[in-house]
């Protein structure tokens, strides 16, 4: 890959991140409408298949990952490279924080919900993430546009949930070793901003 092509795959892949963390973010304001019976919420477990779309000025890009819940504890979003199956990007949500990981570029954000406040909706809550997802598996809305979310310039963007299971997982918190750098949350939101 050219040097240049190389550092225009870097910068759509850090927009792509903070996409990501915005989405995650901004699925805890979001309403469903409808709902029908599939998934046993009393294992407390819940998974599925996530499909991540966002146009940029090139090209629309892809990002297929999976969502892992264990209600009460943890939320986790992994997004895979497209072909190589590796792990780009992943969010670690709990009930007090969340941790942006970028695996490409070695670094990472954690942050608590108190330290997000003036960013998020009055609703944001991890209890509320929880209901939404839980709503999706049963048969509620689980497709969200760019303009749903609140991102009007990434209308044509959009991510789907499919594929819900209740089957018992393992989930743990992500370690990071110290080859990671943790950034600050203002680098996040330019990188936000330049969306």
């Amino acid at each position: 890959m050219k040097k240049a092509d190389n550092k225009h795959f870097i910068n759509t892949f850090l927009r792509l991140c903070g996409v990501m963390m915005l989405v995650a973010v901004c699925l805890t304001s979001c309403r469903t409408t409808r709902q029908a019976g599939k998934v046993n919420k009393d294992t407390g477990y819940l998974s599925s298949k996530v499909v991540l779309t966002v146009p940029t000025k090139e090209a629309v890009l892809t990002v297929n990952g999976t969502m892992k819940m264990k209600a009460g504890e943890r939320v986790q979003l992994s997004f895979l490279m497209p072909i190589l199956r590796s792990e780009v990007a992943r969010i670690d949500l709990t009930p007090d924080d969340l941790l942006l990981v970028d695996r490409m570029g070695r670094r990472y954000v954690q942050a608590s919900y108190k330290e997000l406040k003036s960013m998020l909706p009055k609703k944001a809550s991890f209890s509320h993430l929880e209901k939404l997802l839980y709503t999706a598996a049963q048969g509620g809305k689980n497709t969200l546009t760019g303009t749903e979310l609140g991102i009007p310039s990434l209308e044509k963007g959009r991510i789907e949930l499919t594929d819900f299971s209740s089957q018992p997982f393992s989930i743990t918190p992500t370690q990071l070793s110290s080859r990671y750098k943790e950034v600050e949350l203002y680098e996040l939101l330019e990188l936000l901003m330049s969306l």
